[in-house]
């Protein structure tokens, strides 16, 4: 019975269904928040994705991997799509797609990146650009279970511009004195910023992370080179690897 049920929710993950747009939410001029519905989904944990697919009237088709933004909402998921220049399917999702229209989705995918909203300890997170999507799911579950473990964001991006859920993250840490929310600027400062536009190195990380001996668990998604730059100056600063995770992306198709 419990081997029927098991395959039975692996098969949920695996198959494809059908989804409908219920809500978009702009983020910045290039990045929407997309809120779908989509029956039966099986649920999710903060920090796994979900597979997207598109296909044409031709019978041509083509998919894409996008972060889960919002803890498990039932039937609803919660997608935030930066479009990439020339890409295939983001200009599409971000920019076309109506409310009401259907798409393909699959998952959720991943089972090391996830973070339970019932786990005791500090949590370190540390976006680079869209990196900010999976952990944004992590910031809401904690509060929304009312974990009151404390939580710290890093988030780096190149200007105030391309901050997303900026009013959110905003709002949230004035409700909440135990998440704390640094924005690291590396091209450009808001007016009456005191820090200076600079990329995440060493001497910032060991300002602005968890004491290493406090053994918090550290989540680092962005693109390759700062995840790997980030993962790398937390084990100089003397964090046990294995309470690192990372998520990386690379340049693809959009």
């Amino acid at each position: 019975m419990a081997g029927t049920a098991l395959r039975g929710r692996l098969s949920d993950r695996v198959s494809w269904r059908r989804a409908g747009l219920l809500e978009r939410r702009d983020e910045t001029p290039n990045a929407v928040t997309l809120v779908l519905e989509a029956p039966g989904w099986p649920g999710h944990l903060p920090g796994q994705h979900v597979d997207v697919r598109l296909t044409a009237e031709d019978g041509y088709s083509t998919q894409r991997s996008y972060s889960l933004a919002a803890p498990d909402r039932g039937d609803q998921v919660e997608l935030t799509v930066q479009v990439v220049p020339n890409g295939e399917v983001s200009p599409f999702l971000a920019r076309e797609l109506a409310i009401g229209d259907p798409i393909e989705v699959r998952g959720p995918v991943g089972g090391w990146f996830v973070w339970r909203p019932d786990s005791d300890g500090r949590v370190l997170l540390i976006g680079g650009g869209s990196g900010v999507v999976p952990l944004m799911a992590m910031v809401r579950a904690r509060q929304e279970a009312v974990n009151t473990g404390p939580m710290r964001l890093v988030y780096s991006v190149r200007t105030p511009a391309d901050v997303f859920y900026a009013a959110e993250l905003e709002r949230r840490m004035r409700e909440d004195d135990r998440l704390e929310v640094t924005i690291v600027h590396t091209r450009v400062t808001p007016p009456g910023s005191t820090r200076p536009a600079h990329r995440l190195d060493l001497a910032s990380l060991a300002d602005l992370a968890w004491p290493a001996e406090s053994r918090p668990i550290n989540f680092v998604c962005g693109p390759t080179d700062f995840v790997d730059a980030v993962a790398s100056a937390l084990v100089t600063l003397g964090h046990d690897d294995q309470l690192i995770r990372t998520e990386r992306f690379g340049p693809s198709g959009g």
